[in-house]
């Protein structure tokens, strides 16, 4: 069974979403430099349909999007979960996942966005133009998209909004 350890309300973690990000435990990739290694162990409360309902109705009226902060030892319930989220609730599903491909096997058509790829610290995150990582965006015909540009390119704005930001300070 999904546990989840804690959750958040996130900005950058999915594109231009207001994202419930939901650190799910029990984390068989074990990357070495995890900035979460506490997930590594089977720890926290079930996440089951009726959890996930409850914390999207405490924060619904904020978010527009899930993310599932892994599960890859468990990918088929992930999948089930973001597909009750696409079902139920008018907001979109994403999945990081520290896997480097898709699993096979499992429905991943429940989601608008996921993330794949190991953490490799020499490589980067996904705002590295080094990163093995990955974001794909399901398009709406279907076709899957690597957004993973959009990070370095949200990055570099956020540099030149905080040197105006000091500039003006200096004035």
């Amino acid at each position: 069974m999904l546990k989840y350890a804690n959750f958040d309300i996130v900005f950058q973690e999915v594109p231009e979403e207001v994202t419930l990000a939901i650190n799910i435990s029990n984390c068989p990739n074990q990357c070495p430099g995890c900035h979460s290694k506490y997930l590594w162990e089977n720890i926290g409360k079930p996440l089951d349909t009726n959890e996930l309902n409850r914390l999207v109705e405490q924060y619904k009226s904020g978010i527009t999007c899930v993310c599932f902060m892994g599960g890859d030892a468990e990918p088929d319930a992930v999948a089930q979960l973001a597909k009750h989220v696409k079902r139920n609730y008018n907001m979109k599903a994403a999945w990081y996942s520290g896997k480097n491909d898709l699993p096979e096997n499992v429905d991943t058509d429940h989601f608008d966005y996921i993330k794949l790829g190991r953490y490799v610290a020499e490589l980067g995150p996904l705002d590295s133009a080094t990163t093995n990582q990955r974001m794909l965006k399901r398009l709406g015909d279907g076709r899957v998209k690597d957004i993973t540009e959009w990070f370095r390119k949200n990055k570099k704005v956020q540099v030149i909004e905080k040197e105006k930001e000091a500039v003006v300070k200096e004035a």
